[in-house]
């Protein structure tokens, strides 16, 4: 599986981004997809998840209120759609995609992290 993440960059405090990540390669019957992020000096952290039907979402109480996940399942590509961003939200957003609901904890695929900078 390969996995494609787009749509980072610098923006200020109470912004917005859209992350999107594309997969290609083997495929599952169903899939969960997932966001983390790293940011300087700290470990990689759960940002959020969606189930394959796009009804099941989970979010890191950072996050929530602010940030969205979405599915595009006829593309293979799911959305993080970034609101009011603060400083701290600052870190490399990488993509992830496990068939079960092990994506939040160990994901089975990863991509390539996309750089999100937020300025005060």
């Amino acid at each position: 599986v390969q996995l494609q993440a787009s749509g980072g960059g610098l923006v200020q405090a109470g912004g917005s981004l859209r992350l999107s990540c594309a997969a290609s390669g083997r495929t599952f019957s169903s899939y969960y997809m997932g966001w983390f992020r790293q940011a300087p000096g700290k470990e990689r952290e759960f940002v959020g998840a969606i189930s394959w039907s796009g009804g099941i979402t989970y979010y890191a109480d950072s996050v929530k209120g602010r940030f969205t996940i979405s599915r595009d399942n006829a593309k293979n590509t799911v959305y993080l759609q970034m609101n009011s961003l603060k400083p701290e939200d600052t870190a490399v957003y990488y993509c992830a995609l496990d068939p079960t609901l092990g994506i939040a904890t160990m994901p089975g695929y990863w991509g390539q992290g996309t750089q999100v900078t937020v300025s005060s």
